[in-house]
Parts: structure tokens; sequence; C-alpha cells
């Protein structure tokens, strides 16, 4: 092979590697990515799981709960540690701008539109409480209900 053949082959195997044919089955590929993610919302609802004792944190969290409800999507929250004195009747409230409202007043309007909360199964007995002091609506999670709820299609799982 001449000189001139080696450099034109070695010159089209650059180009080749540089420069890849496409074909008619790279093109379906092309066009769905092209799509936005944003166009397609495959999502259920939320499963939301609170811990913090911060009440601005529980604000955020019932606030953006509540505003998955009023965007036609479901919510589940779990109240865990501290944040489970959310459920218990009596228990101190926190008002906030520019709403006027407290975590504990969302929590009960949450729990009206038919939102599922549950109390950790380890709250209760570790804070010396009963099933009785809680509000109207809120139960004990059972901890395969709870599992299959959070793994289940369409749900996104949120912690605060």
């Amino acid at each position: 092979m001449s000189l001139f053949s080696k450099k034109t082959a070695t010159l089209a195997f650059v180009l080749a590697l540089l420069f890849p044919i496409q074909t008619m089955a790279a093109e379906p590929t092309i066009a769905a990515a092209a799509q936005p993610a944003s166009s397609v919302d495959n999502t259920k609802g939320l499963f939301v799981i609170l811990t913090d004792e911060e009440p601005m944190t529980q604000m955020m969290a019932l606030v953006l709960s509540t505003q998955t409800i009023e965007q036609g999507k479901s919510v589940q929250i779990l109240l865990c540690g501290q944040a489970g004195k959310l459920a218990l009747k009596y228990s101190k409230q926190t008002m906030f701008k520019p709403i006027n409202k407290s975590p504990q007043m969302l929590l009960a309007a949450l729990i009206a539109r038919g939102v599922a909360v549950e109390v950790c199964p380890l709250f209760l007995p570790n804070v010396n409480m009963s099933e009785s002091q809680l509000i109207n609506g809120v139960s004990i999670a059972k901890p395969p209900v709870i599992a299959q709820k959070m793994r289940a299609e369409g749900i996104k799982l949120f912690t605060f």
C-alpha cells in the first residue's frame, strides 16, 4: 500500500470516529430525548416523613403537602421522633406569617381532606403517651404497611 493510501485510510478512520454515521435506528432515541421531562408527570403523590422538631421546618413540609393536594396528587404523612408531638392533643402551637396558621392547623386541614396521617409506632410508648392522646384522624403506623406505601409506584418519598 502506498504512503498516500495509508494516509487516506487513516484520515478516513479518524473522520469516522469524529463523525459517526447516524442510522434510522438512532432517530427515535434522539426524538425521545428531545422531549422535555416536564411534559410527563408519572407522580401519583408524596409520602412525607416528618421528624424535625423545628416548627418552621414542620410548617414548610405541611405547606408543600397542602400544595401537592391542591395540584391533584395524593399525600401520606408519617410523623416520627419529635414531630410526633404535632399529633398530640393540646400540643404547643407556633403561628406563622403570612397565613397566621400553625403546623397543627395545617395538619388538621390535611386530615380533613382525607390525608392519611400516622405516627411512628415507637413514638407513643417512648414519650409515655397513649393512642387516646392523639388528635382525631391520626393512627399508629404499621411498619409492613408503611414499607409497602413508601415503595408504591408513582410515589415520591420526602423527608423533613
